[in-house]
């Protein structure tokens, strides 16, 4: 008769097909039913932190809900930093784990529904009788929160007998939050009617505008207005039309697109919580600028925003549009045009309220600066290798970053698709070392695609158990950047710069792509431009039987990226 564990794994197996995670003692029966009962593909990693990484850029890359699985005590609190991070992206996962007995604590357990609670995940623990319902309780309350949840199983439970898998309802998914009273509705009016009045109109949106599948209404949108467009970090390639995109706000973004945003006199924000960094710690609009914002948190997230309607991004966006349709009734509004013609002028002329965005350079204010082949110290100087890193890429990419100080050249010379071909795992919660795990959520979750890891060397350091995993997950459609400066930059850039001692901010050159060979990838130092070409070569190789590709950029510290630049100066 099926255990309780496999009651588990066999209900989870219905909504759930990406399993990560280590073995233990606690979830052994559980692993041996996913394995042997189900389709669920498990993949293992090395370290447990792995297991929550794994799962969250699976669905980061695929907004697919994947699970992680560790065993108590030890393992478990392996998990806590990436649950966290999980929890502070709002990305859903389900997380089993292994519990004490029900008969109470060993010594080696923890209260490990306290530490999940810590970290602000909820834990379910399942019984004999209810393991199939709690399991589906669990994941419909991941995706209704976008949360991850702990879904335990006591040890003495694990393996009792349960009878016959019941037949579970389908989780609940509630509908896309709409506009509600008239406070909402007449926000919309009168965001409609700014956008109408509006000489330099500019939309941005964020990843939650991606989440909502708001693209579609948002270019129409754009088209409608003759807005100007940007996206946050995370939201990189939500409107369809590149041709008015500022590219990335915030630190990562160009000076010019940034001086361009400032002009604007009319702002509408959607699905983007308009963090520090966003926002260029204030910075980001001017004065005078009138800001508006659509999202789902209860309330308006910057104290720029002057009007606010809490609502989903698309079905706000769509609303705007059909209200930015019809023939106005304001003095002050000119003539406007129907969503078909302007969504038909695309492709020839743009019909459109502003003429703003066909007067400026858009193309140009998007440049970056090129760098110089080496730095003034005769390293590598990164925004010259980022550039020609960029060139070289297969175009169909999955970014995945690590957190630290390198961020900024990835996010600012590596130009991606959309929002889930480039995320940043660990930067919600601030962490470093979650770059390897992410490189086998995602190649699970986008098969055909190249993963490409960007993360620095003390990130990598960090997770380097999981280089392993990373290099027999992805294979030859995978590729690490490592940028070696052979320091921890963001802290020598922010307290190495106040005097503070360098020490324990240095570390020595590790030679990552000799740990790279160790465990089967190619590894390259590249120390000059032209030490890239390897690169430009594996690119035009089979997938099939090339190696996964390390790249060990041994880059100069000195140079520092615009947006740590920006947090020197507010911290200076």
């Amino acid at each position: 008769m099926p255990t309780v564990s496999a009651h588990v794994a066999l209900t989870l197996a219905q909504h759930i097909d990406a399993v990560f995670g280590v073995m233990g003692n606690g979830n052994a029966y559980f692993l041996d039913a996913i394995e042997k009962q189900t389709d669920a593909v498990f993949t293992a990693v090395r370290h447990e932190q792995g297991a929550v990484v794994a799962a969250d850029a699976h669905f980061r890359a695929s907004g697919r809900i994947a699970a992680g699985t560790s065993t108590y005590g030890a393992g478990f609190t392996n998990t806590i930093t990436a649950l966290a991070e999980a929890v502070q992206a709002h990305v859903p996962l389900v997380l089993v784990v292994g519990d004490e007995p029900t008969s109470g604590p060993r010594p080696w357990d923890v209260d490990q529904i306290a530490l999940a609670s810590a970290v602000g995940a909820r834990t379910y623990t399942v019984g004999r009788t209810d393991a199939a319902a709690t399991t589906v309780i669990a994941i419909e309350h991941a995706l209704t929160y976008r949360v991850p949840v702990v879904l335990a199983i006591p040890y003495d439970v694990a393996a009792l007998e349960a009878g016959v898998v019941p037949s579970a309802p389908s989780p609940r998914i509630p509908a896309p939050l709409a506009p509600r009273g008239e406070y909402a509705e007449g926000m919309l009016d009168e965001i409609a009617a700014a956008l109408r009045g509006a000489s330099r109109p500019f939309l941005l949106a964020g990843r939650g505008a991606w989440l909502a599948d708001a693209g579609s209404a948002l270019g129409e949108l754009a088209a409608l207005t003759g807005a100007l467009t940007a996206s946050s970090a995370l939201g990189r390639g939500v409107f369809p039309d590149s041709r008015y995109d500022l590219g990335v706000t915030g630190g990562f973004g160009a000076d010019g697109a940034m001086e361009l945003i400032r002009e604007a006199d009319v702002a509408v924000v959607f699905g983007a919580s308009l963090n520090q960094f966003t926002m260029r710690f204030g910075e980001l609009f001017a004065p005078g600028t009138r800001v508006f914002q659509i999202d789902t948190a209860p309330t308006a997230t910057h104290p720029h925003v002057g009007g606010y309607v809490r609502a989903d991004a698309r079905v706000a966006a769509e609303a705007l549009v059909e209200r930015l349709g019809r023939p106005s009734t304001s003095a002050e509004a000119r003539t406007t045009v129907s969503v078909t013609e302007a969504a038909d002028a695309r492709g020839a002329r743009n019909l459109h309220l502003s003429p703003w965005r066909e007067t400026v350079d858009v193309a140009g204010s998007r440049a970056y600066e090129t760098g110089d082949d080496l730095a003034a110290d005769g390293r590598l100087d990164p925004r010259s290798a980022a550039r020609r890193i960029a060139e070289l890429l297969p175009e169909d990419r999955v970014v995945v970053s690590d957190g630290g100080h390198f961020i900024g050249w990835a996010n600012m010379y590596w130009p991606v698709a959309a929002p889930d071909r480039m995320m940043m795992v660990g930067t919600a919660f601030q962490s470093i070392g979650q770059g390897w795990p992410s490189v086998v959520g995602a190649a699970l979750a986008r098969r055909d695609s190249t993963i490409v890891l960007t993360s620095g060397d003390g990130g990598g350091l960090m997770a380097i158990a999981d280089l392993e995993s990373a290099v027999r997950a992805a294979g030859g459609r995978g590729i690490a950047v490592i940028w070696n400066d052979a320091a921890y930059g963001a802290e020598v850039n922010l307290y190495g710069l106040k005097g503070l001692a360098e020490g324990p901010m240095r570390i020595p050159e590790v030679d990552f792509a000799a740990f790279g060979a160790a465990v089967g990838a190619e590894g390259v130092v590249v120390r000059t431009l032209a030490d890239l070409d390897r690169l430009g070569e594996w690119a035009q190789e089979n997938a099939a039987t090339r190696r996964f590709l390390l790249l060990d950029l041994r880059i100069s510290g000195d140079v520092i990226a615009p947006y740590q630049q920006e947090i020197i100066r507010v911290n200076s």
